[in-house]
């Protein structure tokens, strides 16, 4: 299916199923040349701005060593009156890669879809779960 095909349900359904079974690329792949995700609950000292698939791109591909994602679950899909826009709620499972320690992430997401790519991600993660991947980030990133 070409991206202008795919509606905003079908882009998030992709988006939540390439976090776990697609690379980085495939993730920076779905979202339109000047995407603008926020992050409004990041962590001082962090971005909670990212603009452009090219720098969330730089992003994904500066922490991918760092952990990896096995599985998504508790998806709540909430289609809105306008075509456009999703709100997905969901949790992240994962492990860091250098020593296993398992991890969960529980979002809400408001994410505009136009010709099946994400040109805009409001990305409210809980703030005392990401704490600890926050923990093994560098700053800045």
């Amino acid at each position: 299916m070409s991206n202008q095909h795919r509606t905003a349900r079908e882009t998030v359904e992709l988006l939540l199923r390439t976090t776990v079974e697609g690379s980085r690329d495939d993730l920076a792949d779905l979202y339109a040349p000047d995407v603008v995700v926020e992050m409004p609950f990041v962590r001082p000292g962090f971005p909670g701005r990212t603009e452009g698939s090219e720098t969330l791109r730089a992003r994904m591909k500066a922490v991918e060593g760092l952990w990896s994602f096995d599985a998504v679950d508790g998806v709540a899909l909430h289609e809105t009156a306008d075509p456009e826009v999703v709100i997905v709620e969901f949790r992240v499972h994962g492990r860091t890669t250098s020593d296993g320690t398992a991890f969960t992430l529980g979002f809400i997401n408001v994410i505009r879809v136009v010709d099946g790519l994400i040109v805009s991600s409001r990305d409210y993660g809980n703030p005392l779960e990401g704490e600890f991947l926050a923990s093994l980030l560098p700053r800045g990133l």
